[in-house]
C-alpha cells in the first residue's frame, strides 16, 4: 500500500508562541501561560483510559487552574498521565456550582486559563458545568470545548436502534410518578429515547417504560468502554423481567425505540 502523501512541511512557530489553527485552537501544544484567559471544558474518559484525547492532555497540561467534580478523581487522572496538578485545583459539583462559578470568573478576570472537568465524560452533560458555561457565554468570556467520550452517543450507535433522530433525557427521576410523566411526554415520538439510570432502579424504570410505552424494542448498556461492557437487547417486557431482581453494578444507559409509523 502506498504511503499517503504528506502536506508541505510547516516551519516552527515563532519563538515564545504556539501555532493556532482553526477556531478551536487545533494544532496547538500550549505550555502554561500561553492559553488565552477563559474556560476550557475538557472531556475525560468514561472508563477506558485509552480514550483520552491528545487535545484533552494538552489542555490539562496547559491550564493555570482546574475546576473538577471530585478533586480526588481528577488527581488520579492527572497522575495516570504524568501531568502536574495545577494550582488551584478546586471542586465544582452540583452542591457548590454557584460558589465555584464566582471563583472561575475571578480567575479568568485575573488573566488565567481555567479548565473544567467532571469525573467522567463531558462536563455539562448530566454533570456539573451547565451554569458556569452559560454564565461565561453571557459575560462574553472565552469558552472552548475539548470533546471526547460520551456514553449516550456510544450506546446509541451500538444499540442497533435508529440513529436518524434521538432525544436524550438525562437521568430518570427517582420518583415513579415523575418517571411516568416524562415517558408519557415522549410516547408518540418517532425518535429513539436515551437516558441514564441507577442500578438500584433499573428494574422499576423498565417496568414503568413497558406500562407507558408498550412493548417496544430496547437496549440496556452497562459499563461502557470498561472490561465488563455488555448490552442486553430485547423488548421492554423482556428486559423488565430480566432486571426485576437483578441489580447490576456500574453505570447504565437505556435506549428505547421510537414509534414506528407505516
Amino acid at each position: 500500500m502506498a504511503r499517503p502523501k504528506s502536506g508541505k512541511p510547516r516551519g516552527p512557530a515563532p519563538s515564545g508562541r504556539t501555532r493556532r489553527e482553526g477556531a478551536g485552537g487545533e494544532g496547538t501544544r500550549a505550555p502554561k501561560g500561553v492559553l488565552e484567559p477563559g474556560l476550557y471544558v475538557i472531556a475525560t474518559p468514561i472508563g477506558n483510559m485509552d480514550d483520552i484525547t491528545l487535545r484533552a492532555l494538552d489542555r490539562l497540561k496547559a491550564v493555570d487552574a482546574l475546576a473538577c467534580e471530585d478533586t480526588r478523581v481528577t488527581a488520579k487522572l492527572l497522575s495516570r498521565f504524568g501531568i502536574e496538578k495545577p494550582s488551584p485545583l478546586f471542586s465544582c459539583h452540583e452542591h457548590n456550582e454557584a460558589r465555584a462559578l464566582g471563583r472561575v470568573q475571578s480567575l479568568i478576570e485575573a488573566g488565567l486559563a481555567v479548565g473544567l472537568v467532571s469525573d467522567a465524560g463531558l462536563p455539562g452533560i448530566s454533570d456539573p458545568g451547565y451554569r458556569i458555561i452559560s454564565t461565561l457565554i453571557e459575560d462574553g468570556l472565552k469558552v472552548e470545548i475539548a470533546p471526547g467520550a460520551n456514553a449516550a452517543t456510544m450506546a446509541l450507535v451500538a444499540s442497533g436502534l435508529s440513529t436518524s433522530s434521538f432525544t436524550f433525557l438525562g437521568f430518570a427521576s427517582r420518583k415513579a410518578g415523575k418517571r411516568k410523566k416524562m415517558l408519557e411526554a415522549e410516547a408518540e415520538g418517532e425518535h429513539t429515547l436515551i437516558l441514564y439510570e441507577s442500578p438500584h432502579r433499573i428494574g422499576a424504570f423498565l417496568a414503568d417504560a413497558f406500562e407507558v410505552l408498550g412493548d417496544r424494542r430496547a437496549v440496556v448498556a452497562l459499563e461502557l468502554t470498561k472490561m465488563f461492557e455488555r448490552y442486553h437487547r430485547g423488548t421492554l417486557s423482556e428486559l423488565a423481567a430480566e432486571f426485576a431482581d437483578d441489580k447490576p453494578k456500574g453505570e447504565i444507559t437505556v435506549l428505547i425505540e421510537g414509534v414506528t409509523r407505516k
